[in-house]
């Protein structure tokens, strides 16, 4: 996992965490926006989450957070 998805990752959990407390749910597509600005960060998101992880749809923010600071 680059550095850039690893903080992307943090951010936006710390930030859904934050808004929606610790069961909130999300999905790969929670790391960008409705625009593909990134297709490269967002194949490598989707590959270590389907890919190498074989993870659900949806998935705790606390879980991805987890997994992502042990990258």
């Amino acid at each position: 996992m680059t550095p850039e998805l690893k903080n992307k990752i943090i951010a936006v959990c710390d930030q859904k965490i934050s808004q929606k407390g610790d069961n909130v749910g999300l999905s790969f597509y929670a790391f960008f926006a409705n625009k593909n600005d990134n297709p490269v960060l967002l194949m490598e998101a989707a590959t270590w989450w389907i890919a190498t992880h074989q993870l659900d749809h949806f998935e705790k923010a606390s879980k991805i957070k987890a997994m992502a600071l042990t990258e």
